[in-house]
């Protein structure tokens, strides 16, 4: 069904709790789209003006509107980072994880709760629309549309299904330790919190995957400490991260140092690697 047709048929719906729903629905689904032509605008006037050498004066005349709103559309419209995620809206899900209190049962650990909270404040802070999920021990594949993956190959079938769709980098556990490796030369990244003399680190593989036309951005941290640190690292580096790949798939690895549940610094370790 084309957008016009889905808007037709929601006007033409007799049931109005139904009718009501599917509003709802259409219009975040619109505003976010009319985001995304704003951020597609703004990124447009300065590919011309870097790329073409245009002045601005010169672009206000080729788009037919003033020099002022130029002006404000590069203040305004969100940054061209924002399509790390994709258009919107944003579905973000973090593990439930087996521990055992009076019984064994899923809960959701401190740490990746928190990491929900900090995608949800970055994503949010991009003009997304967010919504948010758990995923089951059992999860095999992402919701429809835009989404983020907090989860190991071990928490759930996704995310070793989200790793074997990389060429570069994978998770593997060798002896009962989990570490990041690269294909092509074998190079391993493991969490400092395992070396025999512990350290207050970790580290972590972020991807960004593009399927069917939606992007899935993949986190999971050695520990879970470690997704917390690489969403520390997004905040701080996404426009950075964005720059050098683009909108092609990527990953790369996170390194983080921690004081509890607080992430003290984060540093890129190895990437962003396009594929």
């Amino acid at each position: 069904m084309t957008s016009s047709e889905e808007f037709e048929s929601v006007r033409r719906d007799p049931d109005p709790i139904r009718r009501g729903q599917r509003a709802t629905e259409l219009l975040t689904i619109y505003q976010q789209r009319a985001t995304e032509l704003a951020r597609l605008r703004k990124a447009a006037i300065e590919e011309a003006h870097r790329d073409r050498g245009m002045s601005y004066t010169e672009i206000a005349a080729a788009l037919g509107i003033t020099k002022g709103r130029i002006t404000q559309i590069r203040s305004t419209a969100p940054g061209i980072e924002r399509a790390f995620f994709g258009v919107g809206p944003v579905s973000i899900g973090v593990p439930y994880r087996y521990r055992t209190t009076d019984r064994e049962r899923p809960l959701i650990a401190a740490e990746d709760a928190q990491t929900g909270d900090q995608l949800e404040t970055l994503v949010s802070a991009l003009a997304l629309s967010v919504s948010r999920y758990q995923i089951e021990p059992d999860r095999e594949d992402p919701p429809a549309g835009d989404s983020i993956v907090v989860c190991g190959p071990k928490s759930a079938p996704i995310g070793a299904a989200l790793l074997a769709r990389d060429p570069a980098l994978h998770m593997v556990e060798d002896h009962g330790r989990w570490w990041i490796e690269r294909h092509t030369d074998g190079e391993r990244f493991g969490s400092p919190s395992d070396e025999t003399q512990p350290q207050p680190a970790d580290v972590a593989y972020v991807a960004r995957h593009k399927i069917d036309g939606r992007v899935i951005v993949h986190i999971a941290g050695i520990h879970g400490i470690g997704s917390l640190g690489a969403t520390h690292y997004l905040t701080g580096h996404l426009a950075e991260v964005f720059r050098k790949v683009g909108d092609k798939p990527m990953s790369l690895v996170v390194r983080a140092s921690y004081d509890g549940l607080t992430i003290t610094d984060s540093e890129l370790a190895a990437g962003p690697y396009t594929w």
